[in-house]
């Protein structure tokens, strides 16, 4: 058989190489590539030769198993996330950005759980055992029956959840983790990567539930190897802005509930307080109709909700005009402007282009293209919308409108908030009793000419 070799690794994303380089490949990041001996020469690193396996159990894809328990907490939007609450033997990676609000809300979360009758151990690994009781005892979380330890390596920390047998425990984070076994240094791809087959593992025999804080990049990924979030049951993202009091826990995958499932979050003095209506919350304080405001109705997940898309068109003093996009993505804003361009004869040359979701929150629904195009459209006329209008569809390449999914849901949403009017793409199906009176369009260019009497 052949000998192992060692690996080329990158810690800023994992990918392997063939040989060491100065440059990674994959990400293009600088000095991150490092030599990694291979985890272990267990039973699949030899040959099984004449040793014969037991037998695997067939099931038919008819047969029915009842849906695994869960435990809710008293965080009702945490709750949402998961599917429904906490699955027993689930492994769930939280990762966002330094500062955002992981360790508050896991720690609000642990105490939520253990208030509902689960024995839950905190392990922190980043800070000391009296900053976590200062912040418990800020949260009001002071008398929560949640046993705190503080430790970084893993073997001693197996040993403790092993006498302990808590019913969820939280690591925080993964990436201060360290295997003695492993002979690489703590955060990098090897210790990570091991450190999370070993608690995935450990909480899986144990039956336990384990949350595993992550570290994200620069981008916004996950620290380490993509291997870690398939390993894991369940990965949320944290999301937020540094200077908007929201915070949105998203889902991006689950395998015992809806991915892109989100709960919303207000960043308070008493920690993250839950927002039951975040539509409201995202459109509180609206003024009058103003140019370049649109009101967009989307869906996160299964939860409908109404958000604000604002924009600037404004001469440019330089050569090459800006396109700045906040909360959506600058290359689908860029193909709108492509659309408008070259679809309805709207020029945006020489003009700055500035495009902000209100609130922080982010979106990524194909749905918000003619919400995007109408808030450009009306700050470039300088026309206000009426206020109470809501607007969604999807735009093509050619500039005709598609109907977007759970037209139903959105209008339902629009109606429970007051507005009496929504834009949307022809073929729309509004459902029975909808409230809101529909106003369609067959493509971009109709759309254009009769709002703004452009195109």
């Amino acid at each position: 058989m052949a000998k192992s070799q060692t690996s080329f690794n990158c810690t800023a994303c994992g990918a392997s190489h063939s040989k060491w380089s100065g440059r990674c490949d994959a990400c293009g990041e600088w000095n991150s590539i490092v030599e990694e001996a291979p985890l272990s020469s267990g039973p699949g690193a030899k040959s099984l030769g004449a040793k014969r396996g037991k037998t695997v159990a067939l099931t038919d894809l008819s047969s029915t198993e009842a849906p695994p328990p869960r435990t809710t907490s008293a965080i009702a939007e945490f709750d949402r996330v998961l599917g429904g609450g906490l699955v027993p033997a689930s492994a769930i990676l939280v990762g966002g950005d330094p500062g955002i609000g992981k360790s508050t809300l896991l720690l609000q979360a642990a105490a939520a759980l253990a208030n509902a009758g689960l024995k839950a151990v905190y392990v922190t690994g980043e800070e000391a055992s009296a900053q976590v009781r200062m912040r418990a005892q800020r949260l009001g979380l002071a008398d929560a029956p949640v046993k705190l330890a503080t430790e970084t390596s893993l073997r001693d920390i197996l040993t403790m959840l092993e006498a302990e047998r808590p019913d969820v425990a939280v690591i925080d984070s993964i990436q201060t983790m360290w295997l003695d076994t492993v002979e690489s240094a703590p955060g990098s791809v090897s210790q990570v990567r091991a450190a999370a087959h070993e608690l995935t593992t450990f909480a899986k025999k144990r039956g336990m539930s384990v949350i595993l804080v992550g570290h994200v990049t620069k981008e916004g990924q996950i620290a380490g190897p993509r291997v870690v979030e398939h390993m894991v049951d369940t990965v949320l993202y944290f999301e937020g802005e540094r200077g908007h009091q929201f915070r949105i826990l998203r889902a991006v995958k689950n395998r015992f509930g809806p991915a892109d499932e989100i709960g919303v979050f207000e960043m308070t003095g008493m920690g993250l307080a839950e927002v039951a209506n975040p539509s409201a919350l995202f459109l509180a304080g609206r003024e009058d109709p103003t140019p370049g405001s649109v009101v967009f109705a989307g869906i996160e997940g299964t939860r409908p909700l109404l958000c604000e898309i604002q924009a600037l068109v404004a001469p440019t003093p330089h050569s090459q005009p800006r396109r700045s996009a906040v909360g959506w993505d600058g290359g689908r804003l860029a193909m709108i402007l492509a659309v408008l361009e070259a679809r309805c004869g709207v020029p945006f040359t020489g003009l700055d282009v500035y495009l902000n979701v209100a609130g922080g929150l982010r979106i990524s629904e194909p749905a918000a293209d003619l919400a995007v195009a109408a808030a450009l459209l009306s700050a470039r006329e300088d026309v206000a919308l009426p206020r109470e209008t809501v607007v969604f569809g999807e735009i093509s390449l050619s500039g005709a409108l598609r109907p977007a999914g759970q037209t139903e849901n959105r209008l339902k949403e629009a109606g429970k908030l007051g507005f009496s009017a929504a834009i949307t793409a022809a073929g729309a199906k509004p459902g029975p009793g909808a409230a809101v009176e529909l106003k369609t369009w067959p493509d971009l260019p109709a759309f254009v000419g009769e709002m703004f009497g452009a195109g």
